[in-house]
């Protein structure tokens, strides 16, 4: 008997792949506005696994992205037509490419997680935010001087074979895998992790192998982001995974509220759909858009879809209330 979490899951598929289906009647407008939605949702719920639940600070979420990127761009472009010539163009085998395509995206990404993970993740707090920033550094300017990726120009021509139906398949497929984790008995390790990693040393657990573990887990999902965002951009450069692209993602998380998917989700949402809303005035869109920013940081500093039921006063014992 399938749990409730696979049954959404299914059900998302299932969603997903009637949207995809009636997209031709849908503006063309919407569906790039839903697409970008559904790769925000990859990116900050993975991340969030590694900041919300496992108490890291993570800032090269955008490496990963950018590996995932360019290893999904390269199967396509490079092995994708002699694979196709030899097994017959065709929907399903096009399909099949794609599929691979993500896959070797996330799976380099997660490699790509374990290489930096591995010696990083013993440092904590802000060493380990440097740490994770100089990484997205170094990728961005490794890509950026290969020129058989495009060098600074990026890559183009990149093959269209992303729709609704596999960003947001894959959204939900990191929700579920992320979700039945924290919830799973090794789960409880990292939660361990972000409560008192000291605490959770003494008790035996090995905590750099569980902050390895999530990050492992959030790095390949953000490659398979960034393989679908090549995918539906067409086009990749160096420069669109910069800092800031991680400070966009963290954001999200910081904004939904740490550990909290739910919040993640609507916060990928919003932030994903506001800049859109503020485009009728563009002169002052990103000002707006900062201010916003600034303004729900300070009012809802815990997240802004976080929300903790007040305290029951307790009852008093005995006569005179001891």
């Amino acid at each position: 008997m399938p749990s409730r979490s696979q049954l959404v899951l299914l059900g998302a598929i299932l969603a997903s792949l009637g949207v995809s289906l009636l997209s031709s009647r849908i503006n063309p407008y919407y569906l790039d506005v839903t697409t970008s939605v559904g790769i925000n949702i990859i990116l900050a719920v993975s991340l969030n696994l590694i900041n919300g639940y496992t108490g890291q600070f993570s800032l090269g979420h955008a490496g990963f992205m950018a590996v995932g990127a360019y290893t999904s761009a390269a199967v396509t472009m490079f092995a994708g037509p002699r694979l196709l010539q030899m097994t017959g163009s065709n929907t399903f085998t096009t399909e099949l490419l794609f599929l691979a395509a993500l896959l070797a995206g996330g799976m380099i990404a997660a490699t790509a997680g374990v290489l930096v993970g591995a010696p990083s993740l013993r440092l904590k707090g802000d060493y380990l935010a440097i740490v994770t920033l100089g990484f997205g550094e170094i990728i961005r300017v490794v890509f950026r001087n290969i020129e058989s990726l495009g060098g600074a120009l990026g890559l183009n021509g990149i093959p269209s074979y992303t729709n609704v139906f596999w960003t947001f398949s894959a959204a939900a497929v990191t929700v579920y895998v992320v979700v039945s984790t924290v919830n799973s008995t090794y789960g409880r390790g990292f939660l361990a992790v972000h409560d008192d990693e000291v605490a959770a040393e003494a008790m035996g657990i090995n905590t750099t192998r569980y902050k390895i573990t999530a990050f492992v887990i959030g790095a390949f999902f953000a490659g398979v982001a960034g393989g679908i965002y090549g995918h539906f951009k067409l086009t990749i450069d160096p420069k669109g995974f910069d800092f800031m692209k991680s400070i966009e993602i963290v954001v999200m998380v910081i904004l939904g509220g740490m550990g909290n998917t739910v919040g993640v989700v609507l916060a990928a949402i919003l932030l994903t759909i506001l800049p859109e809303v503020l485009r009728p005035v563009a002169d002052y869109r990103m000002i707006l858009y900062s201010l916003l920013l600034i303004i729900l940081m300070l009012v809802r500093p815990q997240g802004l879809f976080t929300f903790t039921r007040r305290a029951m006063p307790s009852a008093k014992v005995g006569a005179h209330g001891k």
